[in-house]
């Protein structure tokens, strides 16, 4: 699978000159936990709501201070082709929870761990799915005494 197919598209993203209050307004708008920090078309940032509580905000800045004050500027990317595995272990490298997804250069999603909870989720239940409905549909009780199929 690719991750492109799980992805969160499209990104939520912001200019670095916004303020930390809109950025703020976004975040709790589109129901995220980070934004991407845009410039001409190019990603230059991240910055998430533990960025905001811990040195914006929290740490003493006014709310019309900008996000490229507080944004991380080193930025983990993935590539949409990417197969997921890779993702994987880019997360367990970087040890972050968000990465924003390029198709050739150009900014088109995010991967959070979050997707890839639910990417594993779903590879669970499409496992367990056929198990769970063989043993919805047995008969409660030992098997029956000629050793094969159910008699009914």
């Amino acid at each position: 699978m690719k991750v492109s197919e799980v992805m969160t598209a499209p990104p939520v993203h912001v200019d670095p000159g916004v303020s930390l209050k809109e950025v703020t307004r976004w975040m709790t708008e589109h129901g995220v936990g980070s934004v991407l920090v845009v410039k001409d078309g190019e990603l230059c940032g991240i910055v998430t709501d533990r960025d905001l509580a811990l040195r914006g905000l929290g740490g003493g800045l006014a709310p019309d201070s900008t996000v490229d004050a507080v944004m991380s500027a080193e930025v983990v990317t993935v590539d949409a082709d990417d197969d997921l595995r890779a993702a994987y272990r880019t997360f367990g490298r970087a040890g972050v929870r968000r990465l924003p997804v390029l198709d050739r250069g150009r900014l088109v999603g995010v991967l959070t761990i979050d997707d890839l909870f639910l990417d594993v989720f779903r590879q669970l239940a499409d496992l367990l799915g056929p198990v769970a409905w063989s043993v919805l549909h047995e008969p409660p009780g030992p098997p029956s005494a000629g050793g094969g199929p159910h008699e009914t």
